[in-house]
């Protein structure tokens, strides 16, 4: 702790967070204006730049007279134009938001390039520059993962085979007969 004036970052340098009360009826709000934004850039949407958008994330203002949409594409240099393309829908985007939600004020829409994933790619390939391989929850690297996995599928694989064998021979897996023989 320093003697004062001192501003100590908080989260993620990519995604700014705003400042509302924390709150299951708020991450709902969020969770349903992703969902339905999604929903309508796919289904309603006839702009065909702003249809390839994937919907990321929505924060919304504590006031609902925000909501920042956080968005990517599959190919990172066409961001740019479906940026464009996305305000241009906005209004109509929000429109067809007030006939879906039950919701008193629908909040004017803000779209927002998500970069975390290229965030977290530039993390990856700094990782694998030093030598370091990206680890997994279970604190494995990539190649153990990989391996296990394919022994785990492998393992699947004979069970499944074996299932088959039994059901062939008529048998329920007890070595008995089923019903009717």
């Amino acid at each position: 702790m320093g003697t004062g004036g001192e501003i100590k970052k908080i989260g993620n340098p990519v995604r700014p967070v705003l400042r509302r009360p924390s709150g299951w009826r708020m991450a709902r709000i969020d969770k349903q204006l992703q969902r339905e934004i999604s929903l309508l850039l796919e289904q309603r949407v006839k702009n065909d730049a702003a249809r390839s958008a994937i919907v990321t994330g929505v924060q919304c203002s504590r006031d609902l007279e925000l909501a920042r949409v956080y968005f990517t594409t599959l190919d990172p240099a066409r961001r740019d134009p479906v940026l464009t393309e996305l305000r241009n829908v906005k209004g109509a985007l929000r429109s067809m938001l007030g006939q879906v939600l039950k919701l008193r004020h629908i909040p004017d829409l803000e779209f927002v390039i998500d970069r975390s994933l290229d965030y977290g790619e530039r993390i990856d390939g700094i990782l694998r520059s030093l030598g370091l391989d990206a680890v997994n929850a279970e604190g494995e690297s990539e190649e153990e993962f990989e391996e296990e996995s394919e022994e785990e599928s492998e393992e699947v694989k004979r069970n499944d085979s074996d299932d088959n064998e039994n059901e062939d021979n008529g048998e329920d897996g007890t070595g008995e007969r089923g019903p009717g023989f």
